[in-house]
């Protein structure tokens, strides 16, 4: 059967819900985590999700910043709302959900962006983002004998060179450091984690999901950075088929300045 989950860092959900229903009308993924809702849990927006048939509903939010929400066509269930580095973030929440006979966890997560000074002595929130990401190692990518896992959500880093528009010019910004880059790659490996998106697309071809709304045509200079991922347990890398990055979204109205990423698989 085919089956689909999305990942989208949405910058508030709910200012931006006319264009996540264009998304969920045009696409209908089996699946959508958000990111970045900014929306605390009794005000999130569940009429309009239902009423475009996502009637199952996860949410781990707080008011004015960070949360995270999953939604579904298919019924799930929150296994954990773990919190990372004792601040009290809302920024992680699994789900189970039985697909095509297979026990599928699924960790939606938000990784903190860590500022814009590249040096955890002087600046506390890229310490923040270095010690998130250590603790992101517990996270393993399997779940039970006969089940698999997946890890989705927006980052916060681009790990490979053509994650970015230059990677000699980023080197130094957050998001590109090599302390970052080296210590995501090995939280990765660690948890045994496949990068689908790498599965499907060559390390020799870029890959951006977010463009700055600093840029005055983002299009036009596409200073792209891949810091939105899609992962998962070995066990589901033969099932998946395909991921789309949908690049046109940046140019909606009123966009996040990230796009969605779907993942398709044939379970």
């Amino acid at each position: 059967m085919p089956f689909s989950v999305a990942t989208w860092n949405i910058n508030s959900v709910r200012l931006r819900m006319p264009i996540v229903e264009r998304f969920l009308t045009e696409h209908a993924p089996d699946i959508l985590c958000l990111q970045e809702t900014k929306c605390p849990d009794d005000q999130f927006p569940s009429a309009a999700f239902r009423k475009l048939g996502y009637e199952h509903i996860a949410i781990n939010g707080q008011r004015g910043y960070h949360g995270v929400a999953t939604v579904a066509r298919i019924p799930i269930e929150i296994v954990e709302k773990r919190a990372f580095c004792a601040k009290g973030d809302c920024r992680h929440i699994s789900t189970h959900a039985t697909v095509g006979g297979m026990n599928l966890l699924l960790h939606n997560f938000y990784v903190p962006a860590g500022g814009d000074e590249p040096d955890p002595e002087i600046n506390l929130k890229f310490r923040h983002k270095l010690d998130f990401v250590e603790e992101m190692r517990e996270v393993r990518g399997t779940y039970g004998d006969a089940s698999a896992s997946l890890l989705v959500g927006d980052l916060n880093i681009a790990p490979l060179e053509n994650d970015v528009w230059s990677h000699r010019q980023l080197l130094n910004v957050v998001s590109h450091t090599p302390v970052e880059t080296t210590s995501f790659e090995a939280m990765r490996t660690a948890g045994g984690w496949v990068d689908l998106m790498r599965h499907h697309i060559p390390a020799d071809q870029k890959i951006y999901t977010w463009w700055s709304y600093r840029a005055r045509d983002w299009e036009l200079s596409d200073r792209g950075r891949r810091l939105d991922h899609v992962w998962s347990s070995p066990n589901l890398t033969g099932r998946s088929s395909r991921i789309d990055i949908l690049r046109d979204a940046r140019g909606w109205d009123r966009p996040s300045d990230h796009v969605p990423v779907i993942a398709h698989f044939d379970l």
